[in-house]
């Protein structure tokens, strides 16, 4: 007999489910007294490149709940470390890369990407998680605009305004930092994907900083080359405030789309057509009552149909959610029976 893929791979490729199966973006993190005591001891770049403490921290959502994917504990931002930014995670500010890229000189500088030879600890990850369990592992990486957003503006921003100056000011730099980062980012992806990863998501955070304008100009493309370097498995796209690209999205070329809490799932479905989505409770809502957290984890599934559906959050679960609200969603949703 022909051994069935996991739920998660039959809803990405796009088939008719009794439940939908679920993971939440950031599971492996800092909600989870078994994470803080390990982050307690180590930087979390050294978790990062630590395999086998970030299959650890991979691991530990997965012994807690049923989640039906883990995702690899790692950062968006280590293949522009391995480019040559000088990066660190200051308490309260978050990433800092100290020698930002603003000039052609220094886009020049970046150095080439080979994910094997220079972020190894990703894939061994992988590898050490597929031997401890049978859940399914998913890969990712940042998408290229929100690669350059970071890298140009040297830290978050509300606004970015050094990545829209060279944006805007100098479209030829920006398309080939944007192109540089495209082929290191899907390199990044597939190598995962040969280590073992079921599926792989790229995250455009910051697009949604964009007019619709530029994010068909700029991020949309920049994505769509980063994922023509992948195969082998679905590959998910998820941005922040995603509604105002809902007409486009598809030209991306992702498998799967992944939508924020902002927009009602089914008229997405309408608008997007017969693709697998995932998503797409709001992270906040796990701070409700647990009827309330139950029932809205029902209307979700509810809109979203029985075909090529992923349970997830609209972005991220955040530090201050208690752990017994992401107990009460997973058994929501596994008590789910479309029949």
């Amino acid at each position: 007999m022909t051994k069935q893929h996991p739920l998660i791979v039959r809803a990405l490729n796009n088939e008719v489910l009794e439940r939908p199966p679920i993971w939440f973006m950031r599971q492996a993190g800092r909600y989870l007294p078994e994470y803080r005591a390990i982050r307690g001891d180590h930087t979390f770049l050294t978790m990062c490149h630590n395999p086998e403490l970030a299959a650890e921290v991979t691991l530990q959502p997965l012994r807690r709940y049923p989640f039906d994917a883990g995702i690899v504990f790692s950062d968006i931002l280590l293949p522009l470390e391995s480019m040559g930014a000088d990066l660190t995670y200051v308490p309260g500010t978050g990433p800092v890369i100290r020698n930002p890229v603003r000039t052609s000189a220094d886009v020049g500088a970046l150095k080439d990407f080979d994910p094997v030879r220079d972020l190894p600890s990703p894939m061994e990850t992988i590898r050490l998680c597929k031997a401890e369990t049978d859940v399914p592992i998913l890969g990712f990486a940042g998408a290229p605009f929100t690669m350059a957003c970071y890298l140009i503006e040297g830290q978050g921003s509300r606004n970015w305004p050094e990545t829209k100056r060279m944006m805007f000011g100098q479209p030829q730099l920006f398309q080939t930092l944007l192109d540089r980062i495209a082929d290191a980012v899907g390199d990044h992806l597939q190598a995962q994907i040969d280590a073992g990863a079921v599926g792989v998501q790229l995250f455009d955070t910051w697009a949604g900083v964009l007019s619709p304008e530029d994010f068909r100009r700029w991020a949309l493309p920049a994505s769509r080359r980063a994922l023509s370097r992948v195969s082998g498995a679905p590959r998910l796209f998820f941005t922040k405030d995603s509604a105002p690209f809902l007409p486009w999205l598809k030209e991306v070329g992702a498998d799967a789309y992944a939508l924020d809490w902002r927009v009602d799932i089914g008229e997405a479905r309408q608008v997007l057509g017969d693709v697998p989505v995932q998503g797409n409770l709001d992270p906040q809502a796990l701070h409700a009552p647990e009827d309330e957290i139950r029932r809205r984890v029902r209307r979700i599934i509810e809109s979203a149909g029985p075909k090529g559906h992923v349970f997830n959050l609209g972005h991220g679960i955040t530090p201050d959610i208690d752990p017994e609200a992401v107990a009460a969603a997973v058994d929501e949703v596994h008590n789910w029976s479309w029949n």
